[in-house]
């Protein structure tokens, strides 16, 4: 286990042998992405990348998960500082945890702003409680959200709902972001319902979940035209593992569903 003051990164084993980490945000009392948030934040991230768990699970401890970003962290930057900011960001945070080679899940039981929810549209899934608010509020310094949020929400939800989210800075329930396909569920007890996914999902087949994200990034990054030119070599190689293996053998002698995992 890796502590900080802003982060926390636990890691533990599910009921089947299948480790799991749980990333949690600690930065009492609003969880602010201030400077120690940010570092506290790519290190674990980095962690996770040297050493990838079966699922990742993303939450926040307090009232909130997030208030948002520390506004100093913002103050008299040039327009080069600026960009190389969130060139930073991107390259240490959004796309590793990407990149992840597992499912990564995020979990939401509160107000969650900018920051925060611009790493919840670079997970997996996103589950939501009903109280939980969402909201990229830039607007509010004169800046527009810039590590991913616009982007990655016109992906999950449409352009045109991107530009009013971002446009009007306005705060939105866990109801319409599961009406417009950003949350993928609700849950009264969210916390204890991602952990539950988590731990399903770290015990599936991992390689194939990997290779899963694979080909829906280089749908996103290139169309269907590109995911199918790359579907057949991402999916070819799990004919070499062993999940595959084993699980077709427990197909054909006992039938579906009763095959188990190892990640190999």
């Amino acid at each position: 286990m890796s502590e900080s003051k802003a982060t926390r990164l636990e890691r533990e084993v599910t009921d089947g042998g299948a480790e799991v980490a749980i990333l949690t945000f600690a930065n009492a009392p609003l969880n602010l992405f201030d400077q120690a948030m940010f570092d506290s934040l790519v290190g674990d991230i980095a962690e996770l990348a040297a050493r990838p768990p079966r699922a990742v699970l993303l939450r926040a401890e307090g009232k909130v998960v997030s208030g948002g970003v520390d506004v100093h962290v913002f103050d008299g930057l040039s327009v080069e500082q600026g960009a190389e900011l969130w060139r930073t960001l991107f390259a240490q945070i959004i796309h590793p945890l990407e990149a992840l080679p597992c499912p990564v899940v995020f979990a939401a039981h509160g107000l969650t702003l900018t920051a925060a929810f611009e790493i919840a549209l670079a997970c997996d899934i996103i589950l939501a409680a009903p109280k939980a608010r969402f909201g990229l509020v830039e607007t509010v310094v004169g800046l527009t959200p810039s590590m991913g949020g616009p982007q990655r929400l016109a992906e999950r939800a449409g352009s045109g709902r991107a530009r009013e989210f971002v446009m009007t800075g306005d705060l939105y329930d866990a109801a319409t972001m599961a009406d417009w396909g950003v949350v993928n569920a609700v849950h009264e007890d969210v916390d204890t319902a991602a952990r539950q996914l988590t731990h399903r999902l770290a015990q599936g087949p991992t390689r194939a979940h990997a290779a899963t994200k694979q080909i829906v990034a280089a749908w996103r990054s290139g169309g269907v035209a590109h995911a199918d030119s790359v579907t057949p070599q991402v999916s070819g190689v799990l004919f070499d593992t062993e999940d595959l293996r084993g699980a077709v053998r427990s197909f054909l002698e006992v039938g579906p569903g009763k095959a188990t995992y190892t990640g190999r």
